[in-house]
């Protein structure tokens, strides 16, 4: 009886990148290369994106994986909505009664003048075909998504570099992925030897223990969230008044010091 030979693997497939958030290898030459060019341009957005690809490695499997244990994040997953694609449609953005999370969600797009798939587009992700039907790959956009949301629930305005510094201290906090925490590390350290000022640097750590002091926000279930009123939400989540975020954006205008 013929016996078959073992199947080589494609070179081709070998050499491939990885579907985000299937590799623990971390590409640490382009991250600090895309930190460098963010710090001296806080905003060109995209090299924020490339950071998180570069260092976050399998920070997706991992909150995916938290996302099943979750109640009710097997439904969320198994329904797998492309939340930029829901956060565009008129009509839904329009139906959120005044004083919810939807609301100010609303009013903070209006203000900001960004859209939900602005920020997709901004990603520049490029993603592999199977990337895009991987539940790493979904979970990954997800977090994406509600960016703009998480200004909304936590108080930190889109202002750069504070309010987004801020943010992105607290998404560390929420998601463990190294890119965050370069990033917010990063501009921190950059308006201390500009300012000299620590306001800018307390707020930031205040951002981080907010974060870990709050419920994890990539379990709920966004649909139903935005329905919800603001005030009731932040009790419920466990998010704080950001009182140093406030301080040190006081203290920066004053200075003339908004956009280091």
């Amino acid at each position: 009886m013929a016996t078959l030979a073992p199947t080589q693997p494609n070179a081709a497939a070998a050499d491939a990148p990885a579907v985000y958030g299937t590799s623990r290898k971390r590409d640490w030459k382009s991250a600090w290369g895309a930190l460098r060019t963010l710090l001296a341009d806080s905003d060109d957005t995209h090299q924020a994106f490339l950071i998180m690809r570069a260092l976050n490695a399998d920070t997706p499997a991992r909150q995916y994986r938290k996302l099943l244990e979750t109640p009710g994040g097997g439904r969320i997953a198994y329904k797998r909505v492309e939340l930029s694609e829901l956060f565009s449609q008129p009509d839904f953005i329009g139906s959120f009664k005044a004083g919810t999370v939807g609301a100010a969600y609303r009013e903070f797009l209006g203000r900001t003048g960004y859209t939900a798939m602005g920020l997709a587009d901004v990603s520049g992700a490029q993603e592999l075909e199977d990337e895009l039907e991987h539940p790493y790959g979904w979970f990954g956009r997800r977090e994406r998504d509600v960016h703009d949301i998480w200004h909304v629930l936590t108080g930190y305005y889109a202002d750069e570099p504070l309010g987004e510094a801020c943010l992105i201290a607290f998404s560390y906090a929420q998601t463990d992925g190294l890119g965050w925490a370069i990033i917010s590390g990063g501009g921190a350290l950059k308006s201390l030897k500009v300012t000299g000022e620590t306001a800018f640097f307390r707020a930031v750590w205040e951002g981080y223990r907010n974060g870990k002091r709050a419920a994890w926000l990539s379990g709920e279930d966004y649909e139903r969230l935005l329905h919800e009123p603001l005030d009731q939400a932040r009790r419920r989540l466990n998010i704080p008044t950001p009182v140093r975020y406030l301080q040190a954006q006081k203290r920066l205008a004053e200075q003339g010091l908004t956009g280091l």
